[in-house]
């Protein structure tokens, strides 16, 4: 009897193991086909996958590259802070596809590691960036291959690109070194949706353009054409950007302290404008709607690039809008995801990490100040709550831990706050 029991037991125990091991392989198989059906459809305009813009450069060249040790190790920086969909902006250079790679070897080193790419062809018109007049009506004959190496690592890497977008402000009159016309951009979001039919592409991969809000029909009537309301027929959906940063020097009018604020504390001017700052952006959102609205057509709009840059020694700075410090940038991060992250919006913030070749002849310009990490990797004040919860800890970037500016001296860093001019000084000075 006792050996009956024993083997009894033992065959249970068994049977148990067999089962714990075969419901272990099944949950896998079902996590692996979950992963695999993620597609932008899912990711777009869900909070659970917050986007950022990325570029990750180092030095004052691109022509120095990242290496795939730093890529990854900023892959993993982000995704501690909720990232996972990260934007990349051309092919032509090796980052784009060491990107991909570094993200395909965190998954080989850890399943649960989720990261997915925005992919980014870059197009230009004829002559851009050379001593030539770049010539806006014909496209850049380096355009074909540009697309042809954005369709090769989608390819390569389906499971982490999810949207391919054709160009970057590509179509906006004021990117005068290289913008094109509609009807360029049109030619390859055509190009490539056809080859989803063809099934050269996945049928899942979304395709767009990300721009600015007026090339999306936002705002000069100019830009509504008929090849922009075949562009917009033809994306999975439109992605634009906005700036209200910028516009605190080119459009002041939100920005300024109007009459009925002069009697606020500095903190209370500053609060106030940054408020207006995000109705700024929801304003540009709503235009563009409303553009697409207007054409009887019904496309998920996206934000694909909006930002606020920490340092300026131009337009944004002391002598001019005010708008550049650490203080107004968290406060914009934090209107901007609570907006998008409420009205299912992705928003691709601009950007993770500064980089300082936008502006290689001026380390103090402002393209060089828009990410939410210094290049030694110290989190502004926008992420210094992350740094308290312990979210970066065990994580480097170029050696160093990740700390707050400033040494966490909030008082030293309102220093360097200023709130923005009074609506009555703008006039005086004009």
């Amino acid at each position: 009897m006792k050996s009956v029991m024993k083997f009894t037991m033992v065959a249970t125990v068994l049977i148990l193991c067999i089962s714990c091991k075969d419901k272990e392989k099944n949950s896998e198989e079902n996590k692996s086909q979950i992963q695999k059906e993620v597609t932008a459809k899912d990711i777009l305009g869900n909070p659970d996958y917050l986007a950022i813009s990325y570029g990750g450069y180092r030095e004052v060249t691109r022509e120095i590259q990242p290496t795939l040790e730093e890529l990854k190790e900023d892959m993993r920086i982000l995704s501690a802070m909720g990232i996972k969909i990260v934007r990349t902006y051309n092919v032509q250079l090796q980052q784009a596809s060491n990107v991909l790679k570094a993200i395909a070897e965190l998954q080989q080193e850890d399943p649960e590691f989720e990261m997915y790419v925005m992919l980014g062809a870059w197009i230009d018109c004829k002559n851009a960036w050379t001593e030539l007049e770049p010539d806006h009506n014909i496209e850049s004959e380096n355009n074909e291959a540009e697309i042809a190496r954005a369709v090769a690592l989608a390819n390569q890497y389906p499971e982490i690109v999810k949207i391919l977008a054709v160009g970057n402000e590509a179509m906006v009159r004021w990117a005068t070194s290289y913008y094109v016309q509609p009807g360029v951009i049109l030619k390859w979001v055509t190009h490539l949706q056809e080859l989803k039919e063809k099934g050269e592409l996945s049928k899942d991969l979304w395709i767009t353009s990300s721009d600015d809000f007026s090339s999306w029909g936002g705002g000069d009537s100019s830009y509504h054409t008929e090849d922009l309301e075949k562009l917009v027929s033809a994306v999975d959906y439109i992605s634009m950007h906005t700036y209200a940063y910028h516009n605190s020097h080119y459009n002041p009018e939100f920005w300024l302290v109007p009459d009925e604020e002069e009697e606020l504390s500095d903190i209370e001017k500053i609060d106030a404008a940054m408020l207006r700052s995000k109705a700024f952006a929801m304003a540009q959102y709503d235009s563009v709607t409303n553009y697409v609205k207007s054409l009887d057509m019904d496309k998920p709009i996206h934000i694909g690039e909006t930002g606020w840059a920490t340092v300026s020694s131009g337009h944004y700075g002391p002598k001019g809008s005010r708008a550049t410090d650490e203080y107004k940038e968290a406060l914009y991060h934090k209107h901007l995801r609570e907006w998008t992250n409420s009205a299912g919006i992705s928003c691709f913030y601009f950007e993770a990490f500064n980089e300082k070749w936008k502006d290689a002849r001026n380390q103090s310009g402002s393209e060089n100040h828009f990410g939410l990490f210094t290049l030694d990797g110290q989190a502004k004040y926008a992420l210094w709550d992350l740094v308290d919860q312990g979210t970066f800890k065990g994580l480097t970037r170029n050696g160093n831990t990740i700390t707050k500016t400033y040494d966490g001296d909030k008082e030293a860093l309102m220093k360097d706050v200023l709130a923005p001019p009074l609506k009555k000084e703008r006039v005086v000075t004009h």
